[in-house]
């Protein structure tokens, strides 16, 4: 039997972690990885929150609005389009065709600054 409150931690701690390396990436100009590892620490956060809210697994899917949908949040429309414009960078810095073109540090640092407010939301519902 799987242990929810096990995951929920793993899921918590794991979002910290790729968010404290998506800072560090996007102060060295590394914006492909810095949006894959923004992407990566909100998906974390969320499944936490999926885990949380079914008492059950968190699904293998990267979509951030689902994974918001079934986590039980409640977003607002900037928090889906957040949500929803960070779904480009998972396709981005997975695959070599990526879905969105690489945006200029400038837009990077917004895209970062727009993740961190649902970031610290998520977080502060732990």
């Amino acid at each position: 039997m799987v242990d929810i409150a096990q995951q929920i931690v793993h899921w918590r701690d794991g979002a910290r972690e790729e968010w404290e390396v998506a800072s560090e990436l996007l102060e060295k100009g590394r914006i492909r990885h810095a949006l894959f590892f923004t992407h990566l620490a909100i998906e974390k956060a969320l499944k936490g929150h999926v885990c949380r809210h079914t008492g059950d697994l968190a699904p293998r899917t990267h979509n951030l609005v689902r994974l918001a949908e079934l986590g039980g949040r409640a977003c607002t429309p900037e928090q889906l389009r957040i949500l929803a414009k960070l779904n480009d960078f998972a396709q981005t810095g997975r695959y070599p065709e990526g879905v969105t073109p690489l945006p200029t540090a400038p837009e990077a640092r917004q895209y970062v600054d727009d993740a961190d407010q649902v970031y610290r939301w998520l977080m502060s519902e732990f």
